[in-house]
């Protein structure tokens, strides 16, 4: 698996100050993205043991941080190596609040119990879903790009098996 981008401390993916993982490959290939470079697997660098280790490294040792996000590409393409990194990270530096991207719908999701991308969705807490589509494209909107796209509390949309949606902490 590759990582296309790493941001240490970051505004714009998800509420609060928070460390953001760019994974490499997407095969949603929506009209309009922003990174097309990033559908490519092999695109960035490798997140070898080592890279890991340091981001790692850096989300335990910064105390200002609220979580960290994973975005693409889309993550849910690289589910199983995404699952490891997610349980190194925690097994490492504690309970670590996570935000996903994916092109996918919580629905699409929700129907693919037993996958290693399942398994991805239950490790996270919130989920910003859906393909990017240009026309919907909306840059008031916090966190997403198109109106389409929704924020998703997690473990109470598992629970309720539909969407709830996710509510900021602080008002804009």
């Amino acid at each position: 698996m590759n990582i296309c981008g790493y941001y240490p401390e970051s505004i714009n993916e998800g509420e609060g100050l928070r460390a953001s993982i760019f994974i490499s490959g997407c095969r949603h290939r929506c009209p309009g993205c922003f990174s097309p470079a990033t559908w490519n697997f092999k695109y960035g660098e490798p997140f070898t043991e080592d890279r890991q280790a340091e981001i790692i490294s850096d989300i335990k040792n910064n105390p200002l941080l609220s979580g960290v996000s994973l975005l693409g590409g889309d993550p849910f393409f690289s589910a199983e190596e995404v699952n490891d990194f997610i349980d190194r990270l925690r097994q490492e530096a504690g309970p670590v609040p996570i935000w996903i991207y994916t092109g996918y719908t919580f629905e699409e999701l929700l129907a693919m119990p037993g996958t290693p991308e399942f398994g991805l969705l239950e490790r996270c807490e919130v989920l910003v879903d859906g393909r990017f589509i240009k026309n919907l494209r909306d840059p008031s909107l916090l966190y997403r790009g198109s109106s389409n796209q929704r924020i998703i509390r997690i473990s109470e949309s598992l629970a309720a098996q539909k969407v709830i949606d996710w509510e900021p902490l602080y008002s804009f």
